[in-house]
């Protein structure tokens, strides 16, 4: 069993799926992140046994492990006009049969947001929208997880709550899971910092939701604050939650087998590419044994 994190990032697969996997090799990640398709845009062109066969051949030869899939921003299973939500259905539907085609066990996606309507008419539309989903993609190994989001307008899934009315609600909940954001649940107002915080919050998921239930993660500092609200992801310890809940998290034994993905801004720093960068700053964190702060927690018990 592997006694690290699992870290890995977002790639590009601009110039073919094989190429996001390469991308995450040459930056030192263990796992790799990828949109299917264009996140802009309805339709995308069918994947060839050629490209789905040269992914998972870059996957076992430059052995990056746990590729997930994200869906397209366009979508939203909660969306109260008729038009968008069966259109939002069908998108999802073939994003879960192309990362079947492609060997990728999870497609990611935000709840949705119910715009004219209310919370519960939107969480109402998403489990309906899930059962048509299920029904249409019987076979399919794919699962979604639903992650959790900042709250912005009216996002769905900045509560745990929401998390756990959808699995509750729809009728095959063993193919649905969860991924957590960092950023997410910080701007939302869970802390995570603080070690007697980060247990509060992490145990407020469980209660709810089910650690079980968390199938990966999203590693993001946030640019807002606690509660924010706002969705701005920044590098690993230059944003409001600083290092420490990175610590935290990196040393969570309950989750060294979960991937996590960082989704902070691309680019260069002195040359250097900016997800190596924060890697190595999460791999810094990792220790053989529990940080300093959780060691003095515990002996005050």
């Amino acid at each position: 069993m592997n006694d690290k994190p699992l870290l890995g990032a977002h790639e590009s697969i601009a110039g073919g799926y094989y190429k996001s996997v390469e991308i995450a090799a040459r930056v030192g990640c263990d796992c790799v992140q990828l949109f299917t398709k264009n996140n802009n845009q309805w339709r995308a062109k069918e994947i060839s046994a050629d490209e789905a066969a040269a992914f998972r051949e870059a996957l076992g030869r430059l052995k990056i492990s746990h590729p997930i899939a994200h869906d397209s921003y366009l979508i939203n299973l909660a969306a109260p006009d008729d038009d968008l939500w069966k259109k939002s259905i069908e998108a999802f539907i073939v994003e879960l049969r192309r990362a079947d085609q492609l060997g990728i066990p999870y497609v990611v996606t935000h709840p949705g947001s119910f715009t004219t309507t209310s919370e519960a008419e939107g969480l109402k539309r998403i489990i309906a929208a899930l059962d048509i989903v299920h029904k249409q993609t019987a076979g399919v190994k794919a699962c979604c997880l639903l992650e959790n989001t900042a709250g912005q307008g009216s996002n769905l899934g900045n509560r745990f709550e929401h998390l756990a009315a959808i699995i509750a609600g729809v009728k095959q909940p063993e193919r649905l899971g969860v991924c957590i954001d960092t950023c997410h649940a910080f701007a939302a107002g869970y802390p995570i910092a603080d070690p007697a915080d980060y247990e509060q919050t992490f145990a407020e998921l469980d209660r709810l939701v089910g650690l079980g239930r968390v199938k990966a993660f999203h590693l993001n500092d946030s640019k807002k604050g606690l509660g924010s609200r706002v969705d701005r992801h920044e590098h690993i310890g230059e944003g409001m939650i600083g290092i420490e809940a990175f610590r935290n998290l990196l040393n969570d034994p309950r989750f060294r087998q979960t991937p996590m993905y960082l989704e902070t801004p691309k680019g260069t720093r002195d040359d250097e590419d900016l997800d190596t960068i924060n890697l190595r700053t999460l791999r810094s964190l990792v220790g053989p044994s529990a940080p300093p702060a959780k060691k003095k927690a515990a002996q005050r018990k």
